[in-house]
This record gives C-alpha cells, sequence and structure tokens, in this order.
C-alpha cells in the first residue's frame, strides 16, 4: 500500500511541477502572425501604429481618431489568444458610431516582440495610453473595454489613470481563482504568477462600469462576473445574457447594450 501511495504522490507531485512550469503557456495562446488590415475588414477604418513601450519594445496596434473633437476613444484589450485581427467585427460598431478605437496589441502576440507576463501587458496598456496622450486625448475620454484576459488590463488602467467609462467582457476576479476552481485538486491559487487580481482593485474604481457575462461561460463561469460587479463601486450596470457563452455577445446585442450604457452616462460620440 505504502507503494500505491507513493507512486500516486509522485505522480501528484509531477503534475503539479508541470503545471507552475508550463502555466504561462496555458495563460496566453497567442497568435504570432502579424495581422492583416484588409482580412480584419479595417482597410481604410484604422490606420497601423506603433507604440514604444517604457522597455524599449515597438509594438503594433490599429488605431483611428475620434469622429469629433476631443471625442471619445474606446481602447480595445482584448483576451488570451489570438491577435488584434481577429476583433475587426468586434469594433466596427464603435467606428460606425463615431468613436475613435485603438486595438492594442500586446508583446507577444500579432508579430510584436517580446514574452507575455502580467506586467508586461500592463506596459503595453500603459504605452498605449501615453501614446493617446500625445494625440491629445486624456484619459478621462478614454473608454477602456476588457475582453476575458483583457478585463484585468482594463482595470488596471480604469483604477490607476482614470477613464470616462470601463466596459467589461466575460471577466473574472483573478487569474488566481478562476484556476482554482479549474485544477481543484492542486493548490494552484498560490502558484500563480500572473495574479490579474481585478477584485482587489475594482473597489477603487471612478468611472462609470458596465459588465456583461454569459450565463453558459464555460471558460470564465459567470460567478465569477457576478463577484466581479458585487464589489464594483456605483454607478455601474450589468448585463447577464441568457444562452450567452464566452464569445456570443455581438451576436446577443452586446454592442447595442454597450453603447446605450455609454450614451447614458455621457460617454457617447
Amino acid at each position: 500500500m505504502g507503494v500505491v501511495i507513493g507512486i500516486a504522490a509522485g505522480f501528484y507531485l509531477a503534475a503539479l511541477l508541470a503545471l507552475f512550469i508550463f502555466q504561462r503557456s496555458l495563460l496566453y495562446v497567442p497568435n504570432t502572425a502579424a495581422p492583416s488590415l484588409a482580412e480584419a475588414g479595417l482597410d481604410g477604418a484604422t490606420e497601423s501604429v506603433q507604440i514604444k513601450t517604457t522597455d524599449g519594445l515597438q509594438l503594433l496596434a490599429w488605431h483611428r481618431a475620434p469622429s469629433s473633437n476631443p471625442g471619445l476613444m474606446l481602447v480595445y484589450f482584448h483576451g488570451n489568444a489570438g491577435h488584434i485581427g481577429h476583433r475587426g467585427d468586434r469594433v466596427r460598431p464603435y467606428l460606425d458610431a463615431g468613436y475613435g478605437v485603438l486595438l492594442v496589441e500586446y508583446r507577444g502576440f500579432g508579430g510584436n516582440p517580446g514574452q507575455p507576463t502580467e506586467s508586461g501587458l500592463y506596459a503595453d496598456a500603459q504605452a498605449a495610453v501615453d501614446f493617446l496622450g500625445q494625440r491629445g486625448i486624456a484619459p478621462s475620454r478614454m473608454i477602456f473595454y476588457g475582453e476575458s484576459l483583457g478585463t484585468g488590463v482594463a482595470v488596471e488602467m480604469a483604477t490607476t489613470r482614470g477613464c470616462a467609462a470601463l466596459v467589461l467582457e466575460a471577466p473574472y476576479t483573478s487569474v488566481g481563482a478562476v484556476a482554482q476552481g479549474r485544477y481543484w485538486m492542486f493548490p494552484v491559487r498560490q502558484l500563480v504568477l500572473d495574479k490579474f487580481d481585478s477584485l482587489s482593485k475594482i473597489g477603487r474604481l471612478r468611472c462609470p462600469l458596465f459588465l456583461m457575462h454569459g450565463e453558459e461561460d464555460g471558460v470564465i463561469p459567470i460567478r465569477y462576473g457576478r463577484e466581479l460587479f458585487a464589489a464594483a463601486p456605483e454607478p455601474k450596470e450589468a448585463k447577464w445574457f441568457a444562452g450567452g457563452s464566452h464569445v456570443n455577445f455581438d451576436e446577443l446585442g452586446g454592442p447595442a447594450a454597450v453603447m446605450d450604457f455609454l450614451r447614458r452616462h455621457n460617454a457617447a460620440p
């Protein structure tokens, strides 16, 4: 019996070690190819720009200025997979409505140099905010839009730099909480390197919040969105989509709900 227990313990420790070593490969799933404006349906609607980070990286992003002056800028932080080329349809409603848009691409994604980490993604987002500041757009005119993993980046920017509004799509409380729920048999919460702990930050939010989550989300279960929303200060609104998964918000009227919220909170073009 002792031998069996020893073998089982060995397998357990080996699996735990593998999770720790490869955790960033599980968290970040970038498409490293350079995205195409034409393939994304944004050729002529946005332009490619270069954003320089404080640690010396030159990052691709896609940008269009607001249609009015001073105007409002939607700063889009995408999820953990793919690249900005897969988000053309996601931002088209906001472009059509007259918002400026900055599709932020992270280090290690979309042909950009570097490797993604929590601190790295925050540095990329800060560089994007500074890029817009150099073009006359203050954070008070920025709407931070976070998708999935990107909600953690959006919360960080909203609570440290301020904003006109914060939009969170399928958010989580922290990466550690989601990881613990998925790998319940291991003490992974204590071993997570990139925590993206939005729950500890959301109480410092000082701009309107709109949060949406699908009730059938199998990637980030809705309980995390509900917990984060409960911890956020007013003004805030949430839309819980019946039948919503992790990725089908556009089909269920997500953009219309977002823009209605922004209009009612004086964050519309």
